[in-house]
């Protein structure tokens, strides 16, 4: 039964059941994304300790971020590959050895330099592990539940981002830093015996077709094929103008401007941080049923979360006193809250745009969008604060630019995705129709 070309109710000939098998599975890939997104964010509630351990300034302090942001945009489209050739089991097996170690390593680098190294061992990790959880639900649950099973997964990442934001915070004024970072290595070791036991890369009867080969040329072509539609180029532009507001403000700078340049305590600043994780798991959920049901409000949403952002992200910056009130504070922290459903839009405009063998590869190239713009954005926020002796009305108006250049590039391709949707429904319905006998 089809309906709303690609609405809810679409079934699609090989759709895995789902159901409580498949739920038990995915949770075990899930609590491996979960824990990579408390390691990834950890720096967000330790910057100002950081600074102070490492003895950096605010771009020295920026490149702790920027670089493990690097390491994982770049790895992107490599890991889409890997998941498309090896399953799901091998590439987050590897991501857990890999940001377990990194974890460790920052809690006991004596030395910025091998801090730096750790991080981006950490970001090398976290890169494998997101894309993998994509598959994982497409290869257990049936397309139409695609988006909510995506956002859902976003979801445990930003209660992942809330552990970090409230205990590892608490922990670090309790025990310091070294106690707090190495215990909580602990949480990568718990979440790789279920990983090695229990997780399978598909339903049985359910194994998707073996790749042709893997050399050079099949590569090219994965790429190529998946960056020529144009589904897959507007959901990196989506996920590249969506992310990288609350990705910015949780991973390092919220912390700074809330309590050096808005003057509030360190427990009031962390609470806000909180407010955004929590708007965020309350929006996922909404934003993950709305665009199942109604996939055409899928352009709408993330054009009308880009809008409100820079709203309220102007207001704030623009307020003609030396501090926000705390009530347009919250309305930031709250909107910026949409910000990490909004991102898993551009998933939704890839996942129909490219076949079940190219579906690692396209999420991969959706993926680095939010990650590249998160990344110019810290380096651009930490040069700037440098510059203007700590002007965060000037760095963080940086955000705008990057949010008009992904607007343009969304207007650009969105009619041209639609145009191809519907060739594409049609063509599928005259399949159906026309079945040999």
């Amino acid at each position: 039964m089809s309906r709303d070309g690609y609405g809810s109710a679409v079934t699609l000939p090989g759709d895995p059941p789902g159901g409580r098998r498949a739920a038990l599975v995915w949770g075990v890939g899930v609590s491996v994304y979960f824990v990579a997104v408390i390691f990834r964010t950890s720096l967000g509630v330790a910057g100002l300790d950081a600074a102070d351990r490492f003895h950096v300034n605010a771009s020295a302090l920026s490149t702790f971020s920027i670089l493990q942001l690097l390491v994982y945009a770049g790895m992107q489209i490599p890991v889409g590959l890997m998941v498309d050739r090896l399953g799901t089991k091998k590439v987050l097996t590897i991501g857990v050895v890999l940001f377990t170690l990194g974890q460790l390593g920052f809690a006991l680098s004596p030395s910025y330099p091998m801090a730096l190294a750790s991080r981006a061992l950490l970001g090398c990790g976290d890169a494998m592990t997101f894309i993998s959880v994509l598959r994982l639900g497409s290869r257990w649950f049936p397309a139409r539940r695609g988006p909510f099973v995506a956002q859902v997964a976003a979801l445990f990442g930003m209660a992942g981002n809330l552990v970090s934001t409230i205990f590892l915070s608490r922990a670090l004024h309790g025990f310091g830093w070294t106690q707090t970072f190495v215990g909580s290595v602990f949480a990568g070791v718990v979440v790789l015996v279920p990983l090695l036991l229990f997780l399978k890369d598909h339903p049985e009867g359910y194994a998707p077709q073996p790749a042709p080969h893997a050399g050079a040329a099949f590569v090219r072509r994965q790429i190529a094929e998946s960056w020529r539609e144009p589904g897959t180029r507007l959901g990196m532009w989506v996920h590249f103008t969506t992310q990288f507001p609350a990705m910015v403000f949780l991973l390092l700078w919220g912390m700074p401007f809330l309590v050096e340049d808005q003057g509030l305590s360190r427990g009031t600043a962390g609470e806000l941080l909180t407010l955004v994780v929590l708007s965020n798991m309350v929006v996922g959920l909404a934003y993950g049923q709305i665009i199942a049901r109604h996939h055409t409000a899928r352009a709408p949403l993330a054009l009308g979360t880009v809008a409100t952002t820079a709203l309220l992200w102007g207001a704030t910056l623009a307020y003609p006193a030396d501090h926000a009130p705390m009530w347009l504070l919250i309305v930031l922290c709250a909107v910026l809250g949409a910000c990490g459903p909004a991102s898993m839009i551009g998933f939704d405009f890839a996942r129909p745009a490219n076949p079940p063998e190219r579906q690692g590869t396209a999420s991969g190239i959706v993926n680095m969008g939010g990650f590249i713009a998160s990344m110019t954005t810290l380096f651009a926020v930490g040069v700037l604060l440098d510059a203007t002796g700590d002007d965060y009305r000037i760095a963080f108006s940086s955000v705008f630019v990057l949010q008009a250049v992904g607007v343009v590039q969304i207007l650009r391709l969105k009619s041209r995705t639609a145009r191809r949707e519907r060739e594409r429904l049609v063509a599928s319905r005259v399949e159906a129709v026309h079945v040999p006998a």
